[in-house]
């Protein structure tokens, strides 16, 4: 896959990008949805998809924590009520958004909050590397932002 990276931001009100996630956003502390913030869609995007991933989860592909699809690219932040907005099963198999929770004494994860411009849409609701797969010759541009959580 090629680098994509111009003027495509995502950010969160709620998470402060290389610092801890905020208890209330994390598995053990109800799983609140966090606020997710976009911008810079490059010229040609028809959607964007959104995906947070843990990468250091002690599985072989890491795990999937959120992934959605169909966000409109004049979007400025997610609304997941929003028309063509669905949400995809995450690495447990359910469409939801699923906090951090890595293994007590695991160590630091890192939790990867990936935005990514689309040239065309997203058909059904591909897990993440279902999408990757098929899709990644259709991002224009990708951005991410970091938080990380321990146990």
């Amino acid at each position: 896959m090629a680098l994509f990276v111009d003027k495509l931001q995502i950010s969160s009100p709620d998470i402060a990008p290389l610092e801890r996630f905020p208890f209330e956003f994390t598995a053990d502390g109800g799983n609140s949805v966090p606020r997710l913030e976009f911008s810079g869609a490059p010229e040609g995007t028809v959607e964007y998809a959104i995906i947070c991933h843990d990468p250091d989860a002690p599985l072989p592909q890491g795990f999937t924590h959120w992934v959605v699809y169909g966000v409109s690219p004049e979007a400025t932040s997610l609304d997941l009520d929003a028309d063509g907005v669905r949400v995809a099963p995450n690495g447990a198999g359910f469409p939801i958004y699923y906090g951090p929770q890595p293994p007590e004494g695991h160590g630091i994860h890192h939790y990867y909050f990936w935005v990514y411009a689309l040239r065309r849409p997203v058909e059904g609701e591909p897990s993440r590397e279902e999408f990757l797969e098929r899709y990644g010759d259709a991002i224009i541009e990708q951005a991410r932002f970091v938080a990380v959580w321990s146990r």
